[in-house]
């Protein structure tokens, strides 16, 4: 069941959002969202976040997401028979906000093949190492594990894998030789929320465009 949050407005008509719409989907805390709230202030940014859409009910993304006044809402796999059912529910509330793009921020959850099959090639997500090493839930500790004098984070394509699909940004972080999992994450973090603002907002303001494994910036040649 997917169930709108009361406190925020009901979503603003598109004629009245001169600026590209995102959409934020969330599963903890927010900071990613929270950052992406920060630079949508900002008119030059080219981009507004009109929608938030939490896989967990109660969580701080949700608090910040109402904070700001943007409408919210959670669709939880508990509340349906099977995956492929949640997903659906899942493109529905999307697609409620008519988004330009989405934004995966912290959602622990893969999308299926109905999401992809309405936003595919324009979800884009973040991860905490630099792809193609080290994806899934822990990349920060195997990377650790491995010895790695360098690590980082990758803003890419959302697609059918996990953490597989096109790259479309890095930036790289060095490692510590006293670095534990918690402290070169939460430097990660910092490079993270930087490269995912600037990321989207070039997407808004310049286009992505995205061939085979190719994700680049701008309309490409002849768009």
């Amino acid at each position: 069941m997917t169930s709108s949050s009361q406190p925020g407005p009901p979503p603003p008509d598109r004629a009245s959002v001169p600026t590209h719409r995102l959409v934020v989907l969330v599963s903890g805390g927010g900071s990613n969202l929270g950052a992406l709230l920060d630079a949508h202030s900002d008119p030059a940014y080219g981009a507004r976040v009109v929608g938030v859409v939490s896989d967990r009910p109660g969580i701080a993304a949700l608090d910040r997401a109402r904070d700001a006044g943007v409408p919210t809402a959670v669709v939880a796999l508990r509340d349906f028979p099977d995956r492929a059912t949640w997903d659906r529910a899942l493109t529905e509330a999307v697609g409620v906000f008519s988004p330009d793009t989405v934004v995966a921020a912290g959602f622990m959850k893969l999308v299926g093949a109905t999401f992809l099959g309405r936003f595919g090639g324009r979800t884009v997500n973040t991860h905490p190492a630099l792809l193609p090493s080290f994806p899934g839930a822990h990349g920060v500790r195997d990377a650790l594990a491995y010895g790695v004098k360098v690590s980082g984070c990758s803003v890419i394509v959302v697609d059918e894998g996990v953490d597989a699909g096109p790259i479309i940004a890095q930036e790289t972080v060095p490692v510590a030789d006293d670095d534990t999992e918690e402290t070169l994450h939460e430097r990660i973090k910092v490079v993270e929320r930087r490269l995912l603002v600037d990321v989207v907002g070039r997407i808004a303001r310049e286009g992505l465009s995205v061939e085979g494994r190719r994700a680049r910036l701008g309309r490409g040649p002849g768009r």
